[in-house]
C-alpha cells in the first residue's frame, strides 16, 4: 500500500477512534445523576418553563424519564411534541393516566367475559372439561385437517398444536412455583388426576389466550365467534375471534404496565382487512385503521354492544372519554392537540354513540 494512502487511512482510523471517544464521554454526561433542581435548569434550557414548589414537586412525582422522556413525543421519537411548559406535560401525563382508569375496567370485563364464553363452548363442544380432550377433539393438527389441506399446512397446524401444548404446560408449571391455589388445589391432591380447562383458562394470560383461539379448528373458531355474536360476512377465515384479542391485548398489557396509552404506541400488530371491514359494517364508521385510540374505544364499544351491556352504560363510557379529552385539549397549546389529537375524533364519536 503506497505510504500516502496508509497515511490517510490512518487519519481516517484515528478520526473514527477520536468520534468514538467523544460519543462516549457525551454518553457518560448524558447518564450522569441529576438532582430535581438541575433537571429543572435543563429543562428551562430546552425550551420548556418550569419554577415553583408546585411543579418541581410534579416532576418528583412523574418522574424526568417516565415523565418528561416518556411523554415528550407522540408515537415515536421523530414526532415531538411542541411543548412549552411542564404544566403541558404534566396535563398530557394525567390525561393518560385518566385514560387508562377509564380503560381498566372495561378491558377486565371483556377479557373475563370471552374467556368464560369460548371456556363454555368448548365444554360444550367436547362435552369434557379435560385439557386433552381438548387437544384431540378442537385443536387443529396433521390428523384432523380437512382432506384438501395442503402437507405444509398439516404441519403447520400440528407445530401450532405442540407449540400450544407447551406453552400451556409452562404456565401451569410456573402458576404451580408460584403456589397458585387455582393450580397447586389439582397436584397436591391424590383425588385428581389432571387440571380441568376452566382452571387453566384462570391461568392464561390475554395473549396466550389469543393463541389458544388461533390454534382451534375453523368450525370451532366459528361456534365461538356466533356465541360472542362477531359479525362473519368479512371473515370467512373466522380470525376475528383471536385477532381482536391480540388487539385488546396490546392495549391491556399496556396499561397494566403503566406504558403510555393515548397515542397507541403500544400497538404490535398490523390490523386485518376483516379486523376493519368488521367495524365499519357493525358501528356504522367511514374508516378504521387502530392508528388512534378512538379506535380502540370503537373496538372496545363494539364488544361492550356483544356482550349486552346496557346501551346507556355504553355512552356513558363514550361521554367521559369526550370529556376527558376535550379538558386535557383545553389545557395545552394548540400545536399539542392539534397533532395529539385526531381532527374527526369527536365527529366520529357522535356516530358511535348514535349507533349504539
Amino acid at each position: 500500500m503506497p505510504v500516502r494512502q496508509k497515511r490517510s487511512l490512518l487519519n481516517h482510523k484515528n478520526c473514527i477512534i477520536l468520534s468514538t471517544l467523544t460519543e462516549s464521554r457525551n454518553d457518560m454526561s448524558n447518564t450522569d445523576y441529576k438532582s430535581t433542581d438541575a433537571l429543572m435548569r435543563h429543562l428551562r434550557n430546552n425550551g420548556i418553563s418550569i419554577s415553583g414548589s408546585s411543579q418541581k414537586q410534579q416532576l418528583i412525582n412523574t418522574g424526568y424519564f417516565h415523565g418528561y422522556k416518556g411523554y415528550r413525543f407522540f408515537v415515536s421519537s421523530h414526532r415531538k411534541l411542541p411543548f412549552h411548559s411542564y404544566n403541558e406535560i404534566n396535563a398530557t401525563i394525567q390525561y393518560d393516566t385518566r385514560l387508562k382508569t377509564l380503560l381498566y375496567g372495561k378491558m377486565m370485563f371483556i377479557e373475563t367475559a370471552v374467556k368464560n364464553i369460548a371456556l363454555n363452548t368448548i365444554m360444550a363442544e367436547i362435552d369434557s372439561s379435560s385439557i386433552y380432550d381438548m387437544y384431540d377433539k378442537v385443536v387443529s393438527s396433521y390428523k384432523n385437517s380437512p382432506p384438501e389441506t395442503s402437507e405444509d399446512i398439516r404441519k403447520k397446524y400440528q407445530n401450532n398444536k405442540l407449540n400450544l401444548q407447551g406453552s400451556i404446560q409452562n404456565s401451569i408449571a410456573a402458576a404451580y412455583r408460584k403456589g397458585n391455589p387455582k393450580i397447586t388445589h389439582f397436584y397436591n391432591n391424590i383425588n385428581y388426576s389432571d387440571v380441568p380447562i376452566w382452571a387453566i383458562f384462570e391461568i392464561l394470560t390475554m395473549g396466550d389466550f389469543g393463541y389458544l383461539l388461533s390454534c382451534l379448528t375453523k368450525d370451532m373458531r366459528r361456534k365461538i365467534s356466533r356465541k360472542i355474536g362477531l359479525n362473519l360476512s368479512s371473515d370467512t377465515d373466522c380470525t376475528l375471534v383471536f385477532k381482536y384479542v391480540y388487539a385488546l391485548k396490546d392495549l391491556r398489557n399496556a396499561i397494566a404496565h403503566n406504558d403510555v396509552v393515548y397515542d397507541t404506541r403500544f400497538r404490535k400488530m398490523d390490523p386485518s382487512r376483516p379486523m376493519k371491514q368488521c367495524l365499519v359494517l357493525e358501528m356504522g364508521l367511514l374508516y378504521i385503521n387502530f392508528k388512534t385510540i378512538g379506535d380502540y374505544i370503537i373496538l372496545i364499544c363494539y364488544y361492550l354492544l356483544l356482550l349486552k351491556v346496557p346501551r346507556a352504560e355504553i355512552k356513558a363510557f363514550i361521554r367521559e372519554f369526550e370529556k376527558i379529552t376535550k379538558e386535557y385539549e383545553k389545557s395545552v397549546n394548540p400545536g399539542i392537540s392539534a397533532i395529539t389529537i385526531h381532527p374527526d375524533l369527536y365527529s366520529r364519536m357522535d356516530i358511535l354513540k348514535k349507533t349504539i
